[in-house]
């Protein structure tokens, strides 16, 4: 599913209040997820004609010390499985690679941004495992369903490649079955940094509120925008949590929606 990846200028043009043919208003999907995977979700939600813009909420930095993660490359073949929390998690693991992905060596991850990024990344697809296609939400959760049915994981050696801390509840799930969990960090989370044309957006969100629409993918980012005067703005959530967290930030309505563009733009229509 995933499109090649264009140029960061391949966003649309801004204006929430663009109207169809008919006469209704068309609002503007802004896609919030961190720079580096803003591209491939503006492309693909232009194929289903959807307007949308850019405006990262969450920051993501190299470490300040590679040695752990140069480390967990060198020792990757005595390793069961590696869970990656994010695509973020796996671009910046593969930029330390040095060898091939092992054979024995499994991966998991909840969403299909990540998978697809294992995959680009030269991940045999049977080598990935994730929720089910059909599970109720993607989740850490659901994503045990499928690794407990899997094997046995007492005495398994487990990496949880991840940013700066995070959910625990995988890694004592893993802990409690006998396995080894070891956490390395391959980046770091900050608040935003925008640019002059970015602030522009905001400012344009804020005075027309009603010809936009906030994709949330992190309670994290939502956090990024306390103090912003944007309470009432009609927001999407990829998860339960992150939902909650939009709505006590006073986002409304806000929906679920799969992360996923083709369940966003669905979303978006019912709103």
């Amino acid at each position: 599913m995933s499109p090649a990846r264009p140029p960061e200028g391949a966003q649309l043009p801004l204006g929430g209040s663009a109207r169809s043919a008919k006469g209704a208003a068309e609002p503007t999907l802004i896609v919030t997820r961190p720079r580096p995977q803003c591209a491939a979700w503006l492309a693909r939600l232009a194929e289903l004609s959807v307007k949308a813009v850019a405006l990262p909420l969450i920051e993501i930095l190299p470490v300040r010390d590679s040695a752990p993660v140069t480390a967990a490359w060198a020792g990757l073949r005595e390793v069961d499985l590696a869970v990656f929390v994010s695509p973020n998690a796996v671009e910046q693991f593969f930029r330390h690679a040095d060898r091939p992905w092992p054979a024995g060596t499994l991966t998991a991850c909840v969403g299909p941004g990540s998978a697809q990024a294992l995959i680009e990344q030269g991940v045999p697809a049977s080598q990935v495992v994730q929720p089910a296609a059909d599970a109720a939400s993607l989740d850490s959760e659901h994503l045990w369903q499928q690794l407990s049915s899997r094997r046995n994981w007492a005495g398994g050696r487990v990496l949880l490649l991840r940013g700066d801390g995070g959910r625990e509840w995988l890694a004592e799930r893993l802990t409690s079955a006998g396995a080894q969990v070891q956490a390395v960090t391959t980046y770091h989370r900050a608040a935003p940094r925008w640019g002059a044309a970015e602030r522009v957006l905001l400012d344009a969100i804020r005075a027309e509120p009603t010809g936009f629409v906030w994709l949330f993918s992190s309670a994290e980012a939502v956090g990024h925008l306390q103090g912003r005067q944007l309470a009432g703005q009609r927001a999407i959530a990829t998860h339960p949590r992150i939902a909650e967290a939009a709505r006590a930030a006073g986002f409304d309505p806000v929906v679920l929606a799969r992360p996923a563009p083709e369940a966003v733009t669905q979303a978006l229509k019912g709103l």
